[in-house]
């Protein structure tokens, strides 16, 4: 499902112009990104919890020139969904 069926799906279920829902799902996103970007973690209760978090530094190789590199300390986004959307997924989808 693509951000476009996302806002057809709203629309269709509301009665609310494509537009307006268009617009509402780009300021939930860039609101959510904005929260991620500052270390702010967000969670939806009954979704799931959208955080940031930290991976250690580590070494790594590069196979092609056969060296050593390292790779510095850094931050990543991550979902963490919920136990009850997760029981509804495995009940469901086959």
């Amino acid at each position: 499902m693509t951000k476009a069926d996302i806002v057809n799906e709203i629309s269709k279920n509301t009665g609310i112009e494509k537009v307006t829902v268009q617009k509402t799902v780009e300021a939930f996103m860039d609101t959510l990104k904005g929260s991620l970007v500052k270390g702010k973690n967000v969670y939806l209760r009954g979704f799931g919890s959208f955080v940031v978090k930290k991976r250690a530094e580590k070494t790594a190789r590069n196979i092609s020139k056969n060296t050593t590199i390292i790779i510095p300390e850094h931050f990543i986004p991550s979902f963490k969904p919920s136990k009850s959307f997760v029981s509804k997924v495995k009940d469901t989808v086959k």
